[in-house]
């Protein structure tokens, strides 16, 4: 599954976690702050965002782009402390 996540960082500490949680879970940095794995499964991307959640506070926010799944793209946001994800799915007859 590919994931792009990109992130909005509380402060300098948090980018610096941030940034050692993405490495660790085999993220690649793209840009300053956008990360990429074509390779991630569905449970990993559920520690990392578990992860996630504990080393930021409300000032930070993610937003992960997954595709496939369920043949469709998902996009999560975490703002504030609150997941929330987004499914697009094709119109029929694409």
């Amino acid at each position: 599954m590919f994931v792009a996540i990109v992130c909005e960082y509380a402060g300098d500490d948090h980018k610096e976690a941030v940034n050692r949680l993405m490495k660790l879970y085999g993220f690649k940095p793209v840009y300053d702050n956008l990360f990429e794995s074509l390779t991630v499964r569905e449970q990993t991307l559920s520690r990392l965002k578990r992860d996630l959640d504990k080393t930021t506070d409300s000032f930070g926010a993610f937003r992960f782009y997954q595709y496939p799944l369920e043949n469709t793209l998902a996009i999560t946001n975490l703002t504030k402390k609150k997941w929330k994800r987004i499914l697009l799915k094709p119109l029929e007859g694409e």
